[in-house]
């Protein structure tokens, strides 16, 4: 009887302990759907993506905005919002990215709706074209002065849409990042790390979609998901904290054998062209069986932790699922990643039109030189004759008879000083001229002195010569 009654007790025991866990449970899951979370696709391929992922996410809501109204009657399982019909007509904008922006701008009231009253909006778009392009950016600027936290998870291009599609992409990407918390960018082509390159394109496309929703999967179970170390909202609202900050998402799923393996692929996406290195906020969650082990967790985090800013925020949350007896899922989101190779592309420099060639001002006239003072011509010094003696009464001359021929003198040396003929003239110089003055002089006064003397003298002389 009385074991009876301890068996009583203890049911009653072991039931009442399991309402409280439920009751706890059911306050758990109200508390958690109070965070709202909104996806919204934008574009002919934003609505793609959202087409494929609203089926297999739950707990979140779809929202599919275009200018195109053919195109958003293919989007099933999710709301519509087309915009900008007064200036498209319901179509699309031909890759015209200022159509796509004031299609937006016309409808801001509308656009600001989609935002109020939701914890996080996710928006994903394809980037290169009209409305993605165009649209995108104010779509963002509308959310920036909204309290919801915002993340984007953009498209690039492939190759071989050209060069001018991607740089209106990269364009677009540069006026989206300073509205929103984060954003992750993920290039089509890097979808050939994953599949082979005769892969239909369409297929293709599924391959980048079915990553995008394991990935958005994974943080919404991240955050709705209780577990062993829990992560709420606000672990999320810290690591999202800021303003253009480029954000790594990736969830794999892989056997609990390979747990170093997981880390490693976790922390390295083909998708991305970046990694988490430089990240300044890391969350990620773990989840596995019962049988998970402590030893296994540590081993992930080294390898997490190692890889990433040592003054980086880590938050970290541990789930068990019997669902993951034999695998481990690991979800990590990182923030504040290093930027490589998807800013603008910058703007090829053209060359500069040469100059032309300014009209040379006219040469002022060089005043005429003024002509040098020739000197005065200094006048020649002229020997004064001496005063002839008087001459002496001399007796009446006989006379005279014929002088002979007097013999012509000889011509003395030249001056050692060359004489320059120019113009047919000889040219002498002052001390040559004085020397020709003196010798003309001497030569006067000899032949004054040969006639002043008397003729009987006269011929004495001449015989003596």
């Amino acid at each position: 009887m009385r074991k009876q009654v301890k068996k009583t007790k203890k049911i009653r025991k072991t039931k009442k302990i399991e309402r409280i866990k439920r009751a706890k449970k059911i306050n758990t899951e109200d508390m958690v759907r109070r965070t709202k979370l909104r996806v919204i696709g934008i574009g002919g391929g934003g609505d793609s993506i959202i087409s494929e992922i609203v089926s297999r996410i739950k707990k979140a809501d779809f929202i599919a905005a275009n200018t195109d109204a053919r195109a958003l009657r293919t989007v099933r399982k999710a709301k519509r919002f087309q915009f900008g019909q007064s200036l498209t007509g319901g179509l699309g904008t031909g890759m015209n990215t200022e159509i796509g922006e004031m299609a937006a701008q016309n409808e801001k009231d509308k656009i600001k709706k989609l935002f109020e009253g939701q914890d996080l909006c996710i928006i994903i778009a394809s980037l290169g074209g009209g409305t993605g392009s165009g649209s995108t950016p104010v779509f963002a600027k509308v959310s920036k002065n909204l309290p919801c936290l915002t993340y984007g998870i953009f498209t690039l291009p492939f190759e071989f849409e050209g060069e001018k599609k991607m740089d209106i992409a990269k364009e677009s990407l540069e006026r989206i990042r300073p509205h929103l918390n984060a954003f992750s960018v993920i290039p089509n082509e890097r979808i050939f790390q994953i599949i082979d390159k005769n892969t239909p394109l369409k297929n293709a496309l599924s391959a980048i979609n079915k990553r995008l929703t394991d990935n958005l999967e994974g943080l919404i179970e991240m955050i709705y998901s209780a577990g062993l170390i829990n992560i709420d909202f606000a672990d999320l609202k810290t690591i999202l904290a800021g303003r253009g900050r480029l954000a790594y998402l990736n969830t794999i799923e892989i056997e609990q054998a390979n747990k170093e393996e997981a880390a490693k692929k976790v922390i390295s996406s083909p998708l991305y062209s970046y990694t988490i290195k430089g990240a300044r906020g890391i969350l990620y969650n773990i989840v596995g069986g019962k049988a998970l082990q402590l030893s296994e967790v540590s081993q992930i985090s080294k390898v997490i932790s190692d890889s990433i800013n040592k003054n980086a925020k880590i938050i970290f949350g541990i789930n068990q699922n019997q669902k993951y007896k034999d695998k481990i899922k690991i979800t990590l989101l990182a923030t504040g990643c290093a930027i490589k190779g998807i800013r603008k592309p910058k703007p090829q420099s053209k060359p500069k039109p040469k100059p032309k060639p300014k009209p040379r001002p006219k040469p002022k006239p060089r005043p005429k030189p003024k002509p040098k003072p020739q000197p005065k011509p200094q006048p020649k010094p002229q020997n004064k004759p001496k005063p002839k003696p008087e001459p002496k009464p001399q007796p009446k001359p006989k006379p005279r008879p014929k002088p002979k021929p007097r013999p012509k003198p000889k011509p003395k040396p030249s001056s050692p000083s060359p004489i320059l003929p120019i113009g047919g003239k000889i040219r002498r110089n002052a001390l040559q001229v004085k020397k020709v003055a003196e010798q003309e002089e001497k030569e006067l006064i000899e032949k004054e002195k040969f006639w002043e003397t008397p003729a009987i003298f006269r011929r004495k002389n001449n015989n003596k010569l």
